[in-house]
């Protein structure tokens, strides 16, 4: 057997950049006009490993000064070890928010090295069980008048060959039933439409409404309560369900750790756990949500940074879909060198780079240097 080469980690670097959004955006809780992205790169043995999060610019601040000493000088290859060191570091910070989504950009970073220095596809050394994945066209913000609603959600069925579409709901209780119809005039009878609410319904409203947009057929209600409240999400599941709606409730974008996703699980809270790997742990905490899945009998749907899933959603049972979220799809095509390009309703990875083939356009990000 060969030796392995000397894969210390002598270099660990971090930068966030701000991006504005091409327009306006808001969904039932919230709105912005940019997007925060914190990349890492680590160097060992010649090869560089690369990762990121949307997330603050203060996590440059965190990783550079809580979480460098654990990083550099340990094994490119040891990436479990690692790992376990970096959570166990977090331990009064408070494991969820701003230090998960920290720890995902190392991780995928170092999953992305190991690959690297091993001259493999990542999708290869996971073990990949599928070759491409499907997408589903996100945005449909309801920031956005019915017009742009309609040509959003349209072209990514018409000429995206997208099986499904989602649009966010809950800004405007008054309006959302007439604009859940103009995005079914808009992709027609055959594609599935979707809809999230980013927790702005309660259980009951949420049930209403769902009942209220059932002639529009749609087949996936994201965060219809707070992902908090897993009885309410549970109660809106078992509603829709008891009425025979074919509605499936999802959530999990906002799961940090394994327990996050337990619970959901446990609690029998979704029809369909999200998963977002720039949040719960990278590439290791993604495949952990996807052997949880496996073990309670839950599909697993990957939520936004299309680019950065796409080799570890190749790894996961019970895969469903990918999110091809509106402004991660733009940043990413705008920033890295290897983003996946959408292709009859499926991204693919591409076999032979090393990695997961992203490589930041560093001229490119400088502009928008925090």
């Amino acid at each position: 057997m060969t030796a392995r080469p000397d894969a210390a980690i002598r270099a660990l670097r971090v930068a966030a950049y701000r991006i504005p959004t091409d327009a306006p955006e808001a969904d039932g809780t919230f709105a912005w006009n940019a997007t925060t992205l914190v990349v890492v790169e680590l160097d060992a043995a010649g090869e560089t490993g690369l990762g990121y999060t949307y997330a603050d610019a203060s996590l440059v601040r965190l990783i550079d000064g809580h979480f460098r000493e654990q990083v550099e000088g340990a094994d490119a290859f040891a990436i479990g070890q690692l790992n376990e060191r970096l959570w166990a570091s977090v331990r009064n910070l408070g494991r969820s928010g701003l230090a998960a989504c920290a720890i995902s950009a190392i991780d995928s970073a170092l999953w992305d090295l190991k690959a690297r220095l091993l001259d493999l596809p990542l999708a290869r050394l996971l073990d990949a069980r599928r070759e491409r994945i499907a997408v589903y066209g996100s945005g449909g913000f309801t920031s956005y008048d019915d017009a742009r609603l309609r040509e959003q959600l349209g072209s990514w069925v018409h000429d995206g060959d997208c099986r499904w579409v989602k649009m966010k709901i809950g800004a405007d209780a008054g309006r959302d039933a007439e604009r859940v119809r103009a995005a079914r005039e808009a992709i027609g009878e055959d594609a599935g439409l979707f809809i999230d609410a980013n927790g702005a319904h309660t259980p009951r409203s949420a049930i209403a409404f769902a009942h209220h947009v059932a002639e529009q057929q749609v087949g996936w209600f994201e965060e219809p309560v707070s992902s908090d409240d897993l009885a309410g999400l549970r109660e809106v599941r078992e509603a829709l369900g008891a009425s025979g709606q074919a509605m499936d409730v999802a959530a999990g974008e906002y799961a940090y750790t394994p327990d996050d996703f337990r619970r959901f699980a446990e609690y029998r809270a979704v029809d369909v756990l999200q998963a977002d790997l720039t949040r719960c742990g990278g590439v290791t905490g993604f495949l952990q949500a996807a052997a949880l899945c496996e073990a309670f009998h839950l599909d697993l749907s990957a939520h936004c940074a299309p680019a950065l899933h796409l080799h570890a959603c190749c790894a996961a049972p019970r895969f469903r879909h990918q999110e091809w979220f509106h402004d991660h799809v733009r940043l990413e095509t705008m920033l890295f060198d290897g983003a996946p390009s959408l292709k009859n309703g499926e991204i693919v990875p591409d076999l032979t780079r090393p990695g997961h083939g992203l490589r930041l356009r560093a001229a490119d990000a400088q502009r928008y240097a925090i």
